[in-house]
């Protein structure tokens, strides 16, 4: 166990002025995601282009023209404004959480100063790696698992293209995909993702204030195990590939930070012994 004495920083304001500081926080994040929500409304077209990427190359695999309908007349005008709020989001975060670390920073011990600033620039990064993941690899796979279930002729009946039917046949099934439907399942798996990437930020933080231990992580990996499965089952399509691949990442991630809590309880002690503060447990 440690001894050691710590220093916060030496800031201390009525509690009128945090309220105040707060506001101010929190309307220069607010003002930072509408511009970058304004910005994302003029080029929601490109930004569709790229997020249909996956799906039209699923469909170019089997020979097919990429189109998605609108089923309602103000539906294109949702999809600009969904578009506008998931890529300001996006655009906003590092304002946001920089004005986070301003409010919150004053509070923190110097030492927990220098632990949190890491995880600041980590979050985002691991965030881009979860969504990198799932645009170029779980969502061309769970395209290609759904349109496999098409049959008959892969073009609509008033396509020039259509063969001509001389004798009764049955229905085909044929991919008409609607562009909210699309695009609500793609932001989902996107942001599922990148969010999962987010467990070895989260465990090693809290190794790092303390909360948890390496021996305490490794003593639940049964329950991990489980929760990652039915945390696969419910972002991902029914393909038994796809919850397997998700599966394995996450559980690779739980057990990396399993490791770098260890290395930091290690480095602790090690500081500590150093310093003539660590008291070995009876």
């Amino acid at each position: 166990m440690s001894k050691r004495p710590d220093d916060i920083d030496e800031s201390s304001a009525p509690l009128i002025e945090h309220l105040a500081e707060l506001r101010s926080r929190l309307i220069w994040s607010v003002l930072a995601f509408v511009a970058a929500a304004i910005l994302c409304y003029f080029v929601w077209q490109p930004v569709f282009n790229v997020l249909t990427h996956p799906i039209c190359g699923a469909l170019a695999r089997r020979g097919q023209e990429c189109g998605l309908i609108m089923l309602k007349v103000q539906e294109g005008f949702f999809l600009a404004m969904h578009i506008a709020m998931f890529g300001g989001f996006i655009l906003a975060f590092p304002v946001i959480a920089y004005q986070l670390w301003r409010f919150i920073a004053p509070g923190l011990y110097r030492s927990e100063k220098q632990a949190f600033l890491p995880f600041l620039i980590a979050s985002p990064v691991m965030f881009l790696l979860g969504a990198s993941f799932a645009y170029f690899i779980i969502l061309p796979w769970a395209f290609d698992f759904f349109l496999g279930f098409q049959s008959g002729p892969l073009v609509l009946p008033d396509d020039p293209a259509a063969p001509v039917v001389t004798e009764p046949k049955m229905a085909g099934i044929v991919f008409q995909g609607s562009i909210a439907e699309y695009l609500s399942l793609t932001t989902k798996f996107i942001l599922a993702f990148g969010m999962s990437f987010q467990l070895p930020v989260a465990l090693t933080l809290m190794g790092k204030a303390g909360l948890v231990s390496a021996a305490g992580l490794a003593s639940m990996r049964r329950y991990a195990v489980v929760l990652i499965l039915v945390l696969a089952a419910m972002v991902t399509p029914p393909d038994v590939i796809s919850q397997i691949v998700l599966f394995t990442v996450i559980y690779s991630l739980y057990e990396i930070a399993i490791q770098l809590v260890k290395r930091i309880e290690t480095r602790r002690e090690a500081e500590l012994r150093a310093e003539g503060l660590w008291v070995d447990d009876d």
